[in-house]
């Protein structure tokens, strides 16, 4: 947890697909959810202390680089995965797709559900506690027997330093 550099406190961030769909079940989608995070770090914009990604729901710990806001990032990465992941149902599984319609005012679509979760984590403590409940969640859901085997999440980061996502900073500064 390093704030010399940044101004705003690191997040614990949960977001669910819309009715708890399970379409993050599919590699190409939990990729999606990768491939922008990824950006996200390499454009500065955040760093990423750990993640989880399950089929229906995400949980980070990031935190918003100078020049840029919580809120904006959130908003951000929410909008641009909706959309790569609506894409890849239109010409996967349209099927599937039509679940998701909503015909709101301000959508025809909604894949993920609104107002997701962000808590900033104020000490080591919290941020240790969210750490935790992040890397267990795969083992409590049956998909693993020990978090560092589920290959979507950091946990594997802090057991052994592998940091296959190369996306990764842990949350000491190394």
């Amino acid at each position: 947890m390093n704030p010399k550099y940044t101004i705003h406190a690191l997040q614990y961030f949960t977001a669910t697909i819309y009715e708890w769909q399970t379409i993050l079940a599919d590699n190409h989608h939990k990729n999606i959810i990768i491939d922008s995070l990824q950006y996200l770090v390499n454009d500065k914009r955040i760093e990423l202390n750990a993640f989880v990604i399950m089929s229906n729901h995400i949980h980070l710990i990031w935190q918003a680089l100078i020049g840029f806001t919580s809120s904006d990032v959130q908003a951000s990465f929410i909008k641009y995965t909706a959309q790569q992941i609506k894409r890849s149902l239109i010409k996967n599984k349209p099927d599937i797709l039509e679940t998701f319609k909503v015909n709101k005012y301000d959508r025809e679509y909604q894949i993920w559900k609104r107002e997701p979760l962000g808590i900033d984590l104020l000490n080591e403590s919290m941020f240790k506690q969210k750490l935790e409940y992040i890397h267990y969640n795969p083992v409590r859901a049956g998909l693993c027997n020990l978090s560092e085997e589920y290959y979507y999440s950091s946990a594997k980061f802090y057991y052994d330093g592998t940091n296959s996502f190369g996306m990764l900073k842990h949350y000491s500064g190394n």
